[in-house]
Order: structure tokens, then sequence, then C-alpha cells
């Protein structure tokens, strides 16, 4: 019988791309790595506007010359941007230029001003770069179509601390992308397996300038399948970042429960089965689900861990909380995955949920993995809290959302990391499931890079 997880990869991004197929021409696979050619033979694509901040940019894209077989394969080039304000006049001037040739590019602007509207062009050896054929960066109003983006307005106040939310990190898992039934076989890296370079290339991003991440929680799928090896191994690379529970947090996803009739290697490891975690920083409170099941990729919570979570939030109702659980939670959640409801929380327990956060006002986040995409999903209430979900790190497009907090509210921005061989892997992957893979999971620009305002005037910055 078919791996219920993998059938479920299936579903959610073949049929959410299968609008796509109508629009994009089938694309040729590729090779490792091209020498350098000239430039009328570059074909510059994939083209897109990962981060916007309030002060930067950052655009990725990748270069390809065809092979004697005719085989697009990616050939190196130099990486250019052309950028200025969208009311100026005359050429662009060029503010980010590096000859160090690469396939794989990746360009941050920074010195930009909040909320203003900036027009751009890349260019690889003079030849532009497009964005590929795909409905997420090709749709009206997308910035890789328009050419122009506009900067984020901060929210008012200091800038008190900075968390990084990532998720489904899959230690130990040997392919990505694999389709039922052996049509399509899986990704793999032919000299370590890229969970764990692609694990140590987020940490390493974090620790580099331009992006100061105080903190870090890892919402789940840590392991591949909860061995005691994996379960081992993710937690001695998270443990080079700092001490869990109090620099990094985590909970449990569907991946790491254990299989039939074996210990539960990841909960010894980690934390028990179905147990909340609490942890305080400085007035902001953190709140860690454990929503998955015995059995199965869905979410549920039991009993005694909702009404612990639920005594925790009547006890401090109006304490600044965030809170991070594996499966997502809301309606919307459950009927725009293409796994249906049973993918994601069961709807009692989801229900539960959004009862609670309407009497705890200080509830402003909810943090989902799982789904291995880049979505802000609606409430089912009018409740204002933001339900996010967080595309994987383990594959394309590869990355982390980093959540700033000030005094007057929070700014929330996605970055792909940045290393070659992270690129490099994020390049192939974003291929996978027949090409399909990016109008699922990389998310619009604004489910990547938004601004909300709250009061957390109480919470204490890092000293």
């Amino acid at each position: 019988m078919l791996d219920p997880r993998l059938r479920t990869l299936w579903l959610a991004n073949a049929a959410t791309g299968a609008a796509a197929v109508a629009v994009r021409a089938q694309r040729p696979g590729f090779a490792a790595y091209g020498a350098r050619v000239q430039r009328h033979s570059l074909t510059v694509s994939d083209l897109e506007v990962v981060t916007v901040t309030d002060r930067s940019v950052i655009l990725t894209w990748t270069s390809r010359s065809r092979n004697r077989a005719g085989r697009l394969q990616p050939a190196v080039a130099d990486t250019e941007v052309r950028i200025g304000p969208a009311d100026g006049i005359g050429m662009l001037p060029v503010r980010f230029l590096e000859s160090s040739p690469t396939a794989y590019h990746y360009a941050e602007i920074g010195g930009l001003e909040p909320g203003r509207a900036y027009r751009f062009e890349a260019y690889s050896q003079g030849c532009r770069a497009m964005p590929a054929r795909t409905l997420v960066t090709r749709r009206s109003g997308a910035p890789e179509s328009t050419g122009i983006i506009t900067t984020l307005i901060p929210p008012p106040g200091r800038l008190l601390r900075t968390i990084a939310l990532a998720n489904d990190l899959h230690h130990g898992e040997e392919y990505s992308g694999l389709l039922p039934g052996g049509l399509v076989e899986g990704l793999r890296d032919g000299t370590e397996h890229y969970p764990e370079f692609m694990l140590g290339a987020m940490l390493e991003d974090l620790r580099e300038s331009g992006r100061g991440a105080d903190h870090l929680i890892a919402a789940g799928d840590l392991t591949d399948s909860g061995t005691l090896a994996q379960s081992r191994g993710v937690r001695a690379q998270l443990d080079t970042w700092g001490e869990l529970g109090r620099d990094y947090f985590a909970c449990r996803g569907n991946h790491d429960m254990p299989p039939k009739d074996e210990a539960d290697h990841w909960g010894s490891v980690f934390y028990p089965y179905q147990q909340l975690g609490e942890f305080a920083l400085g007035g902001l409170r953190l709140v860690g689900l454990d929503t998955t099941r015995l059995r199965g990729g869905g979410g549920t919570l039991d009993f005694p861990q909702l009404a612990h979570f639920r005594d925790l939030l009547h006890a401090d109702p109006e304490r600044p909380t965030l809170v991070f659980g594996h499966h997502p939670v809301t309606t919307h959640a459950a009927v725009s995955n293409p796994g249906g409801p049973g993918f994601v929380l069961d709807r009692a327990n989801a229900a539960a949920l959004h009862a609670l956060y309407r009497s705890a006002p200080g509830v402003f986040l909810h943090h989902s993995g799982h789904t291995h995409r880049n979505r802000v999903t609606r409430a089912d209430s009018g409740i204002p809290v933001e339900f996010l979900e967080v595309a994987a790190v383990k594959e394309y497009p590869g990355g982390y959302m980093l959540l700033r907090l000030y005094e007057g509210g929070y700014m929330a921005n996605f970055y792909k990391t940045r290393s070659e061989r992270a690129r490099r892997w994020s390049t192939r992957t974003r291929r996978q499931y027949l090409g399909l893979h990016p109008d699922h999971s990389l998310g619009s620009c604004a489910d990547r890079n938004h601004v909300v305002l709250r009061d957390f005037s109480g919470v204490a910055g890092v000293a």
C-alpha cells in the first residue's frame, strides 16, 4: 500500500499546480554545472522577488545554457541588479554587481527607503532575468511581472527581538519529491544527505549579518521517520545554535512519530508525546503544541494537552503569545491544502483553539508547517490572530521566516538560505512534482513579506 505521506505530498503539489499546466511549456532537465558561455546563448529565468523588507530586497534567479544534446544545464555568469525609484526617469542605476561566476544567483540590495516603490531589473552577462512559467510569479500584480516592488513600513517603536520560524527539516530523508508508483524518481544529493546541509546552511545564515535572529522555532518534522539516530542527529545540529528551551524551541511533527510498536525515540530526545511546552522570553510567551496522531498524517490534540493549554491562557490572557504546532488549524488551510481536511488539525480541535484565542487577546500568531508552503490563511472567526504556514527548510524554496518584533507590531519576511550549495539544491528541487512545486510552495509576495500592528510595549528587548 502506498505510504500516505507520499500520496499526500503528490496530491498537495499536483492539485495545487494543475492550473499552471495550461500556461507552462515543458522545461528540460539539466546536469550539474555548465561552463561559461557567450551572452546570447544564455537563458536567464526563475526570477523571484523572495524578500522585501523596509530597507532591502532579495532577488534570486538561475542562468542556463543548452548542451550539445539541446538540454538546458546551469551556466555560470555574473549577477547584476539595476534598481531605482519607480517615479524616477532615465536608466536604472546598477545597485548590485557580483562578478564571481555562479549559475544560482542571489542578490540582496540594501539602503532602500521604507514605504517606497522601486523599479528593478536583474541581469546575467547582459541577459535580463525573467520569471519562470509559474502562476505564482506571472500572476497579475506579482513584482516579478510588474518589475516593481514596494518596501514595507516597519511597525513603530524599538526593535525588541527577532525570532526565526522554521519547520520540515526531515533529518535523515534520502529522497526528495517522490511520486507514487515510481512515476518520477525522487531527487538526492550524491555526496551528503541534503537535510543535514540544508539545516546547517540555515543555521549559518541566521548567524550572518542582516539576519540577527535571537531565537529559533522548529515547528515539527525535524526527522524523516523518528528513529533514534535521526532524533539524536538533528538535536546535535540544533544544539550548535544554542540550548533547547532557551535559544531554540521545537515541537513534534507526524514524521517524528515512531513506527508501529517501536519506542518513541523522538520523545526521549526532545519531548514526550502530546506534551505542551511553555517558554518565556522577556514578557513574550511561546507555546509549542504537539498536534500529532499515533498514526496518520493529520493532526489532533488530546484532552489533557488541550485542557493544559486552556488553563495556561486563562491564567494570563493578555500576555503576548506566539503559538506553534506542526499542523495548520484553519478551515481555509483545510480546503486550500489539496490533501484536504484530513491533512490538517481535526475540525473539533481547530474550533476549540479558535474559542481559546477569542478569550485570550494576547495570542497574536499561530505558526505551522506540514504543508511545505508559505501561506497566510484566514481565521475561522473574527479573531486578530495570524495563522502562518512556512515553507520547508529541506527543499525549495529552502528557507525560514524572520519575525522581527517591534514595540508597535511585527514584520514577517521569508528568506532563502544563501550558501551556494543550498541555492543549487533549492534550484534542483523547485522542479519536483512535475515542475509544479513553486506554485504550491513559494506563496505570494504578501504571504512571504508583511507587517502586522500590535502592542508589544510590555515585551522586553534583548540585552
